[in-house]
């Protein structure tokens, strides 16, 4: 056996082969010697295995500390500083796709080729699945914009390693990620906005928060975060200077604060939803704040949305109606694309969506920005956004069908202003109700200012705007009299 620290050394093992051992310094980590280490199964291959790894050692090319991967990532997040949004991504990357594959290897045996086979498997299937899947299993390949993402981790976390002399070479540095892959503008179509509206008008919070992403495209962090301390409804516009992230208020993206001109038509919207807002805080006893959130789940505004929470109900919401983009950021695209196709000037578009550096859609200074022409961008794009609507809803109680059929006779002209109607006897004896019911539906119809009703009196139709004929208007053909009531046989 050939002996000697700085030299190395050859031993052979009761298996006939020979072991290699060099001496390495000790752990940066944990302070205990390191040794490089081979086998060979013939002297000279031994020798020459020696010479290989004290090459290796004079040109400090081995391994500095024991560490895993694992252990280089805890170690780079301790001290790496990035914005809430991108930690969060960061980790969720970490989580599913790097610790599974490399957390328990030490950071000096991830090499090169490793890496690049390891991205190769991603963009074939975010699984990793082996090449012959299980049955039932669809391969979804990971977007090779993320896998660039996955490389750029890694590759920050062995330089950090390097840095911190637990690792001589970064071979992330010498992997080859794939080739930078850019999205196409995924815009819905007029169709498709129209359905997504009429879908979200079921909750008119939700449909105001659709609609105004449409007609602002503004960024899904700038529309938790904004307040109604950010709104001037009396000159019509909208102030966007921060972005919400978890519990983290920060500025907006690029930095930037912007107003943008709203039409007539949000302006009221905003000023119905500010008014619900109000009476929801009377209904609990808690005073309106003008520094309370515009969109939240608490009646009082005091809490934003979430962003991942708007995220995910827009897909659950694409994904009903068969959309062929379920992000939420196509909105963003609907905007601009919107407003580029009704020959707005592209400093407005840019100025408008917040964009902070050039390229086909924006421009890289907003110098030539105009109030004038956003204001005239703000009605075009509202002229071309469907405005949501109610969504018709049917009646559902005996009361509300009866008051339909009612309302319907009243706003086609069947029952002219004037005509008294069956009391309430008659007309629970002729639809099979219960006096109570018709009271009800009376009482909903004097409430739509429709019906005059006293107690002891017949109900009297009331003047009601021009008779117009409901899609949903039901038979009523009142009959007549001298004194101008209807007989029950009318109804």
């Amino acid at each position: 056996m050939v002996r000697g620290r700085a030299e190395g050394s050859i031993e052979l093992l009761p298996s006939g082969r020979y072991r290699v051992r060099v001496y390495a310094g000790r752990d940066a980590l944990t302070g205990r010697q390191m040794y490089l280490r081979a086998t060979a199964r013939t002297k000279p291959e031994a020798k020459a295995e020696l010479a290989r790894l004290l090459n290796q050692l004079h040109e400090r090319r081995q391994p500095r500390a024991a560490i895993t991967m694992a252990q280089a990532i805890d170690q780079w997040l301790g001290v790496v500083r990035h914005e809430a949004s991108t930690r969060e991504r960061n980790e969720q990357l970490i989580r599913l796709y790097i610790l599974p594959t490399l957390g328990k290897k030490p950071v000096h045996k991830i090499t090169a080729e490793g890496l690049e086979i390891l991205y190769s498997r991603l963009l074939r299937c975010r699984s990793l699945c082996s090449d012959r899947p299980q049955a039932g299993h669809t391969c979804e390949p990971l977007a090779p914009n993320t896998v660039r993402k996955v490389h750029f981790i890694i590759r920050s976390v062995l330089d950090r390693a390097v840095r911190w002399k637990f690792l001589s070479i970064n071979e992330a540095e010498l992997a080859e990620p794939p080739a930078f892959h850019r999205n196409e503008p995924d815009p819905p179509s007029a169709e498709e906005a129209r359905a997504l509206l009429a879908e979200a008008s079921r909750d008119p919070d939700w449909a105001l928060l659709l609609f105004l992403t449409m007609l602002l495209g503004w960024r899904r962090g700038e529309l938790c975060a904004l307040r109604w301390t950010d709104i001037n409804l009396d000159d019509g516009l909208i102030t966007i200077e921060r972005s919400h992230w978890g519990n983290v208020e920060k500025r907006t993206k690029t930095n930037q604060t912007r107003r943008v001109a709203l039409d007539q038509n949000s302006i009221e919207q905003l000023q119905d939803l500010r008014a619900r807002r109000q009476a929801a805080c009377a209904s609990i006893g808690v005073a309106w704040s003008r520094d309370s959130f515009v969109f939240s789940r608490a009646p009082d505004g005091s809490s934003p949305l979430t962003p991942s929470s708007v995220t995910q109900r827009y897909r659950k919401l694409a994904r009903k109606l068969g959309l062929r983009s379920t992000r939420l950021h196509s909105l963003r695209h609907y905007s601009a694309t919107e407003l580029i196709a009704a020959n707005v000037d592209v400093r407005t578009v840019a100025g408008r969506l917040g964009h902070g550096s050039g390229g086909t859609t924006t421009l890289r200074t907003y110098a030539g920005w105009s109030a004038d022409a956003d204001r005239r961008a703000a009605e075009k794009i509202a002229a071309l956004i469907p405005r949501p609507e109610p969504a018709l809803r049917r009646p559902q109680s005996p009361y509300e069908q009866l008051a339909a059929d009612l309302r319907n006779s009243i706003l086609s002209g069947a029952l002219p202003a004037g005509t008294q109607l069956p009391t309430l006897a008659e007309l629970a004896a002729e639809h099979n109700m219960a006096p109570n019911t018709v009271a009800r539906a009376i009482a909903m119809l004097k409430d739509e200012g429709l019906l005059s009703a006293e107690r002891g009196r017949r109900a009297v139709v009331l003047a009601t705007e021009e008779p117009r004929t409901r899609p949903d208007a039901t038979s009523f053909s009142p009959g007549t009299s001298d004194q101008g009531r209807v007989p029950t046989s009318g109804l």
